[in-house]
């Protein structure tokens, strides 16, 4: 296992500084997972760790030990990439055990470690076929392999079920979960898809622009997000976002009134916000609440999810409104609806933003 420590971690190309002063400690054995929309740093953060690229400024440390001018070989790090970058002409046994073969690995050492991966990724049956006879996810299994069998001290994946269908990326996240609480070695994972993150990861790091806007455990940041970015990019369906102006304070917290002229409570206290100024309600579709006498939603769309139906619709001003609701329902579009947005549940941000504190 290893423990990585990042240290105001810079990136330039040229004069263009794409990742600005990362600081980030991730302890043995954890499972952090980077995400963020395209663009944002993060593959960019994990080549630099795996000495793919180079670090402009700043320092990065395995156990300890400065790793900034070593040599991707010795930093004991294996990367599984999104594409497979399997030899066609070789069995998958010798696709395995090809990086042993060439360190000058016993022969003896190769297949144990080459037969253990095999097995604990359920591949054992396939030692001998080409990589064109195996499905995709039979594939990035050889991919995950071919790093396990490396034994090293830290692993690194970049969006490797991006290639793969739905059923199969659903599949492999359970693996992958396994995997990790099997080997027990720290993991480091980068995907664009929140969901991942939200099932996979000890802690996510979301980034946007090159720096971090957040770092915290799955449920941290669903229910306690630091801006409105990771609040709509935590959640499927996103949180809903209704525009408004603060206009007093109630004994559960602070009221606004929403640019449609609904009035809606939010638990902040006044202090954090003068009268008048805008602010933004943030409510997630699963806990909106349809309610008679509530204020009133035009559906516009349904979808039927069978364990779940998800509403889209807009309240009076045109605010758009997403609501989830548990079960199947009849509600169809053209409908008018009654919701209620439970103060507990909502969350407020500044016109910067930031998250109103509760």
């Amino acid at each position: 296992m290893a423990e990585l420590t990042l240290r105001n971690i810079i990136k330039r190309y040229g004069t263009t500084e794409v990742v600005h002063g990362i600081d980030l400690d991730i302890k043995n054995g954890e499972f952090v997972v980077f995400v963020g929309p395209s663009g944002c740093g993060k593959s960019t953060l994990l080549r630099m760790i795996a000495g793919l690229e180079e670090i402009s400024d700043g320092e990065l440390c395995i156990d300890g030990v400065r790793m900034n001018e070593m040599a991707p070989a010795k930093r004991e790090i294996a990367m599984v990439f999104q594409s497979y970058a399997l030899y066609p002409h070789m069995s998958v046994y010798d696709n395995l055990a090809f990086g042993l073969q060439t360190a000058g690995e016993k022969k003896d050492v190769i297949d144990q470690r080459v037969q253990h991966a095999a097995k604990m990724l359920k591949i054992d049956t396939y030692l001998q076929r080409k990589p064109k006879a195996l499905s995709g996810g039979q594939r990035q299994r050889v991919a995950i392999g071919r790093a396990i069998v490396r034994e090293p001290k830290l692993f690194l994946f970049d969006e490797p079920l991006s290639n793969l269908d739905a059923e199969l990326r659903v599949q492999m996240r359970v693996e992958l979960s396994k995997l990790h609480a099997d080997l027990g070695t720290t993991m480091i994972y980068v995907t664009h898809d929140q969901v991942e993150a939200m099932t996979m990861a000890d802690r996510i790091v979301v980034l946007r622009d090159g720096v971090i806007e957040q770092a915290g455990s799955p449920l941290d940041l669903y229910n306690r997000p630091a801006n409105r970015f990771v609040a709509g990019f935590i959640g499927s369906p996103k949180m809903n976002f209704l525009d408004g102006v603060a206009v007093g304070q109630a004994s559960t917290g602070l009221q606004v009134k929403l640019n449609g002229g609904e009035a809606v409570t939010v638990p902040v206290a006044a202090s954090e916000v003068f009268n008048t100024a805008p602010v933004c309600v943030g409510i997630r579709p699963e806990h909106v609440e349809l309610a008679d006498g509530g204020v009133p939603m035009q559906v516009a769309l349904t979808e039927q999810l069978g364990g779940n139906t998800v509403l889209y619709g807009s309240l009076s001003a045109q605010q758009s409104l997403v609501v989830q609701v548990v079960g199947q329902s009849h509600i169809k579009r053209g409908d008018t609806v009654h919701v209620h947005l439970p103060a507990a549940c909502c969350h407020a941000f500044a016109a910067d933003g930031r998250t109103l504190s509760k």
